[in-house]
């Protein structure tokens, strides 16, 4: 199943939801009104409870030993298993993540708008569109969000971002701040239930980093950058290593493989072409540079399935990285001009 999204065989039904957007591959539910949280996790299959439950080796003359130390992960409503994990591991159930969304600002304002489970389970996500805006000149709005995304097999902590987006295009403009991380992340130890209750803290990151990056986009977007420059700040941005990188600056362009050579000029078409590029904030600024690499990462580039983009976009992945590398040479280029493009 490509797109890794889990099918309930007793209810018959696909562990996702969205509003007024088309769900992933049609799958799911479509709800036209912003649901509460337990209509959330209704819609998008996460009422489901995930116990531990001992793990036994199988010895001579059919005995079975239980192995110490280690367990099993199990859905208490479908009997599969979803991971095997230590004697400290503790279960966060789905709707705890929840209760971390509700607890922010009260519950007020705050908008359940995907959710979702991957594979049998075993990993889950919810978005939530938080109120207000990040204004871009004058009509360009970046929409603001908190990302969740926990594991029940052990193989990752419960991950909570700030995470903007871009309406125009639907671009997650990752940007960790300077000295700044746009995340938080808990393990699933004895606390952590009590350090998911701790929702202020995301709610700060987001009020700073909504500040600060409102003021660099807004500046950005009045930094003008030649289409040559805009090729060669992607071409850096995208470079996966730093042989690479070096071509790029050297302009040593017969050494670099048709592949990554394929992947620049699709982005770069991107940055001259695309609707949502020709704007007055983005045609021919270092914002719209920027959008560019976002944006070909979510609008152009194929993944093999949701599980796989939900990786690279937003969980540390290739496109996160290159977003942030993109993020940070745009920040170098507004400070000290075309001098960064070149050794």
């Amino acid at each position: 199943m490509a797109h890794q999204i889990h099918f309930n065989e007793i209810t018959q039904k696909h562990a996702f939801f969205s509003v007024k957007e088309k769900p992933w591959h049609g799958l799911g539910q479509l709800v036209t009104d912003y649901p509460t949280s337990s209509e959330a996790i209704a819609h998008s299959g996460l009422d489901y409870e995930v116990v531990k439950r001992p793990l036994f080796a199988e010895g001579f003359a059919q005995e079975f030993k239980p192995v110490s130390d280690y367990f099993a992960t199990m859905r208490t409503d479908t009997r599969e298993l979803l991971g095997i994990v230590g004697k400290d591991y503790h279960i966060v159930q789905n709707k705890d993540a929840f209760t971390f969304f509700d607890s922010i600002v009260g519950g007020h304002g705050i908008l359940y708008e995907t959710a979702g489970a991957l594979g049998k389970g075993e990993r889950i996500f919810i978005t939530a569109k938080l109120p207000d805006y990040i204004r871009v000149g004058k009509d360009d709005l970046i929409e603001k969000y908190l990302f969740l995304t926990t594991s029940h097999d052990g193989s990752g902590s419960i991950t909570a971002a700030f995470t903007p987006i871009r309406i125009v295009c639907a671009n997650t403009l990752n940007a960790a701040l300077k000295n700044q991380s746009n995340t938080v992340r808990i393990r699933h130890t004895s606390n952590a239930r009590a350090r998911l209750e701790q929702a202020h803290k995301v709610m700060e990151i987001s009020d700073r980093m909504s500040s600060g990056l409102e003021d660099i986009f807004n500046h950005w977007s009045t930094v003008r950058i030649t289409d040559s420059q805009v090729k060669k700040l992607i071409a850096m941005a995208l470079a996966p290593s730093k042989e690479v990188l070096s071509h790029v600056k050297n302009k040593q362009y017969e050494e670099l493989s048709s592949v990554f050579s394929n992947i620049v000029e699709n982005a770069y078409n991107y940055a001259m072409s695309d609707n949502t590029q020709l704007t007055a904030t983005c045609e021919g600024t270092l914002f719209g540079t920027y959008n560019a690499v976002t944006g070909y990462f979510q609008n152009v580039k194929s993944y093999k399935d949701p599980q796989a983009r939900l990786k690279s976009v937003l969980l540390g992945g290739n496109a996160q990285q290159r977003s942030q590398d993109a993020f940070n040479l745009c920040r170098d280029f507004a400070l000290k001009g075309s001098a960064i493009l070149e050794n």
